[in-house]
């Protein structure tokens, strides 16, 4: 495709874009950031494009862009241009564009918007030391190469004297003023902005310079960033400015804290996207959760899948207060999810493959056994939060015919005298059972064991008790009927059995 071409093809369409670094794992706040900016071109039938800012060499690795890249799948935002995809503005990694930035940088010098400037390091500070001293109310760069003569910088800089470009910030330029779609009318005070450096003296771009050939090439129309970003926006509407680029919108979101009112860090727990993949978080859910962070469909809608927020999302409703991270309302969004699913649903999606990665079963296991897996599935489901639950929540499956018994609970429940006579009539009452005609199933265990313990003279806490830990070897279980069902009839008296020959050794 042509450039014309390109430009037809763009032409009045929303086009918005997601910038990493790759100097880390993909954090939470710029996860939201891309869910913001995907949902925002999906809503509009926009651009979403995908865009790596690793200019920094020392920092940043293409073991983190790929880092970057399975956590944006995995979180399901597909990108309409970037890597892997290309796409008529590329390349899409700013390390491949760094002579189209130079480019862009000598057109300005060329123009008299930007200059040579070939003040040392010493020399720069020298000057911000003499304007502190003397509390002048300008101390940023003081134009000292601004009137060289160009014909005498273009000669330094061919006998390699080192220097970098500064622009040029036309002078008498009144407020910039910045129409943010989050914050409102933000004004900046022009007199306050110095001659920045565009290019260094390593022949580098500045991020300020960089991002903004990198939006104006890509026909950026919107740029929706962290707030951080807010005090760059005025030195970016100079650039725009000099390269006579239309200025994009811009949005700047709020921060995300953690509960304790600072910015979220690792002190709080998880921050990178990665490691709530590892945690097995669902996806879905958990950008769900992220949108919210800032964002809101009503006042009252908390359940918003990725098709709806694809379709709904807005602008105008992104709030420009901090939002607080809630471990606890991310798991209880993350359950509603799980709870949404049907049983054979959650068998497939996450017992299999949890059970698979835990070691506990095979691969194709559920569809062997998929009624067994659905029931399991009717238990496990309600108490699930996320998907890892799912092993210890299934633990009791798990442990042989002579499960390990905790102290605490041979001590509260087998220690005492109701619980041989409760155990024996159990054993006798399943045994009787799977021999007639209505099979082992969860209500038939259910009735034939409620009797016993007025039989007996035995509280129902006691008699049931005594029952689970033999089961499992701990004080909490699934619902009795359902557990034995899933442990089935020989499992479940061998399970009795060794519980009995404990309490006779231990007497």
């Amino acid at each position: 495709m042509t450039d014309s071409q390109a430009m037809t093809a763009t032409q009045n369409a929303i086009r918005v874009r997601f910038a990493p670094s790759p100097t880390g794992k993909l954090h939470v706040g710029g996860a939201r950031t891309a869910i913001y900016n995907w949902a925002f071109a999906r809503a509009n039938d926009g651009v979403f494009i995908l865009r790596i800012d690793d200019t920094d060499p020392t920092r940043s690795t293409e073991e983190n862009t790929q880092i970057i890249l399975r956590a944006m799948r995995w979180l399901g935002l597909d990108w309409d241009e970037g890597p892997d995809v290309g796409g008529p503005f590329g390349p899409y990694r700013q390390a491949d564009r760094v002579a189209r930035y130079k480019e862009a940088a000598e057109k300005l010098v060329e123009e008299g918007k930007a200059y040579y400037c070939f003040c040392t390091p010493e020399e720069l500070e020298a000057g911000r030391k003499r304007a502190h001293e003397a509390k002048e109310e300008f101390q940023g760069y003081n134009g000292a190469c601004r009137k060289l003569d160009p014909a005498e910088a273009k000669a330094r800089v061919a006998a390699g004297e080192p220097h970098t470009i500064r622009i040029k910030v036309p002078e008498g330029r009144g407020d910039v003023v910045v129409d943010d779609a989050v914050h409102g009318q933000v004004t900046f005070n022009a007199k306050e902005l110095d001659d920045f450096i565009i290019f260094r003296s390593d022949d580098t771009p500045t991020y300020n310079f960089a991002t903004v050939v990198d939006d104006a090439d890509m026909r950026i129309t919107h740029v929706i960033r962290g707030d951080d970003h807010l005090s760059n926006t005025p030195r970016q509407v100079i650039v725009y400015e000099a390269l006579k680029k239309p200025v994009p919108t811009f949005a700047h979101i709020s921060m995300i804290l953690g509960e304790d009112g600072k910015k979220l860090s690792k002190r709080h727990g998880a921050t990178s996207v990665e490691e709530y993949q590892q945690e097995s978080y669902e996806s879905e859910a958990f950008v769900n959760y992220l949108a919210l962070l800032g964002w809101s469909f009503d006042d009252k809608t908390t359940i918003i899948p990725r098709d709806v927020l694809a379709r709904e999302f807005s602008l105008n409703r992104v709030s420009k207060n901090p939002a607080t991270f809630d471990s606890k309302k991310l798991n209880w969004i993350n359950e509603q999810y799980l709870l949404a699913m049907t049983d054979e649903e959650f068998a497939e999606k996450i017992l299999g493959p949890q059970l698979v990665l835990a070691g506990k079963e095979e691969e194709g296991c559920i569809s062997l056994r998929p009624e067994w897996f659905a029931l399991l599935a009717s238990v496990i489901k309600p108490r699930t939060k996320i998907a890892g639950d799912v092993v210890s929540l299934t633990e009791f499956l798990y442990k042989g015919d002579a499960p390990e018994i905790e102290e605490k609970a041979f001590n509260k429940m087998l220690a005492k005298e109701s619980a041989k006579p409760s155990l024996v009539a159990a054993l006798s009452a399943l045994q009787t059972l799977e021999d007639k005609a209505s099979g082992f199933y969860a209500d038939a265990i259910n009735d034939a064991l409620a009797p016993l313990p007025e039989e007996l003279d035995i509280s129902r806490g006691a008699f049931y008790g005594a029952i689970r830990v033999a089961l499992t070897g701990t004080l909490v279980s699934p619902p009795m009927g359902e557990m034995i069902e899933l442990l089935g009839c020989k499992s479940t008296c061998a399970r009795i059995e060794a519980a009995l020959e404990k309490i006779e050794t231990t007497a």
